[in-house]
């Protein structure tokens, strides 16, 4: 039995080191792959149990386990693509096989640490081996809905045309002017003061609002008072507001409006300064001061002269680029200089990931041992944040690995000398002579 079991342990011995020499020569192999996990071999002893005081030892042997390790993080490599990504954290990308793309019911979700993709034939961001980048749709506004986070449910495969064109249609303007005092004095001519502002509609074209101030000429003194209206060219100049607008001329506070007192069209809040217009397109907001304070609207000297004019939108533009931050919003930038958020890409977190089930391409399934998924906002919880033009490289340490296979391969040695022992032991009985008596 002795002899016996020491030829049994040498020989799972040698199984023992040959599963990590698997391991070792497999590390060895993915150095220069990205995101490669590296894997570890774990040996175990086996005992075998004899009576205490029976002057006997029968020896166990050993066996082997590995581990993919999941949770290392390779070094993030910069790269020229901007789709080319890599995750700062312990999340992971989701992504789905092409061959699945339309497939019915929710995709069956992979995930992965680093990608690099490109739109395909139909602008469908995949890798080149085969890897579609899911996320989930923005709305027309940019916002990105409610979606549950631990279902597949919602996500969707990030399809981003080449050559697709957009407008960005005008929300919000900012009207500042300075009206001259002097036109609301007794005498004044009460000569309408013009003024085109410029905004974008639903369709990328330019649309155009007439704004005049009149003055209000008292019988003496000043009024300090003005009625501004504002025409919408796009709906046949029809008059969408009109309001009185009344100055401060006190010596902390002149210049600044002191009232504006709706008489047609959106209300005037107060808080932020802005009222509320209907052009062709939807509703737009429009600044023209808070009471009290300076920018926006002002009446100083004897000058009018608008001293500044802003406002949000652009017309049709085409697509010149597309990235992803780092929270993981897909940016569409036109050429006309305005972006456009078109998906957001959450990212996948397990309690175990080292209990995640490894496949091919350096994609991972979830499993039993790693618990169940759950969709993080990149930037929140413990999943770290996603980072574009980059890559991340293999967890594997050559040097460390080529220690271990100097290491293994006497190890493998050792253990084929002791079988070497065993046999030349079991040949010294089989050879030993034996007499034969009468």
């Amino acid at each position: 039995m002795t002899i016996s079991s020491a030829l049994n342990a040498g020989v799972a011995g040698l199984n023992a080191n040959a599963t990590r020499l698997a391991t070792i020569s497999d590390n060895i192999a993915n150095a220069g792959t990205y995101g490669y996990k590296r894997m570890v071999s774990a040996f175990e002893s086996m005992v075998i149990s004899e009576a205490p005081g029976a002057g006997t030892y029968s020896a166990g042997g050993v066996r082997a386990s590995t581990l993919r390790l999941i949770n290392e993080r390779g070094t993030l490599v910069s790269t020229t693509n901007a789709l080319d990504l890599a995750i700062s954290g312990r999340g992971m990308l989701p992504v789905m096989q092409k061959v699945d793309v339309g497939a019915p019911g929710n995709p069956g979700l992979m995930m992965t640490t680093t990608a690099s993709f490109y739109p395909d034939a139909n602008g469908v961001l995949t890798s080149p081996s085969g890897l579609v980048l899911l996320g989930w749709p923005a709305n027309d506004n940019g916002q990105i809905p409610n979606f549950p986070r631990d279902t597949t449910a919602g996500l969707v495969p990030v399809i981003v045309s080449p050559n697709q064109q957009a407008g960005d249609p005008t929300t919000a303007i900012t009207l500042g002017a300075n009206l001259p005092a002097t036109a609301t004095m007794a005498g004044a001519s009460g000569v309408s003061l013009p003024l085109t502002v410029e905004y974008f509609g639903n369709l990328g074209t330019s649309e155009t609002m007439e704004i005049s101030f009149t003055p209000t000429i008292p019988a003496s003194g000043a009024s300090n008072s003005w009625t501004m209206e504002i025409r919408d060219n796009a709906q046949g100049g029809a008059v969408i507001g009109e309001y009185t607008l009344t100055f401060d001329d006190t010596r902390g506070a002149g210049g600044t409006l002191a009232s504006v007192t709706m008489v047609s069209g959106g209300a005037y809040d107060p808080g932020d300064g802005t009222i509320a217009l209907n052009v062709a397109g939807g509703p737009l907001t429009m600044t023209i001061g808070q009471i009290g304070q300076q920018g926006g609207l002002s009446q100083l000297s004897d000058t009018f002269a608008p001293t500044g004019i802003t406002k949000n939108g652009s017309p049709v533009g085409s697509l010149t680029g597309v990235e992803v931050d780092e929270k993981g919003y897909v940016m569409a930038t036109y050429d006309t200089g305005f972006t456009r958020r078109l998906y957001q890409v959450p990212l996948v977190d397990v309690p175990n990931l080292n209990g995640l089930v490894a496949m091919d391409n350096q994609t991972y399934e979830v499993s039993p041992d790693s618990g169940p998924f759950f969709l993080w906002n990149a930037g929140d919880g413990p999943t770290g944040s996603v980072v574009g033009y980059a890559r991340e490289g293999s967890t594997t340490d050559v040097a460390g690995e080529l220690t271990n296979l100097i290491q293994t391969q006497r190890a493998y040695s050792s253990n084929a000398k002791v079988i070497q022992t065993v046999a030349l032991s079991l040949a010294e009985l089989t050879d030993f002579p034996v007499e034969i008596s009468d």
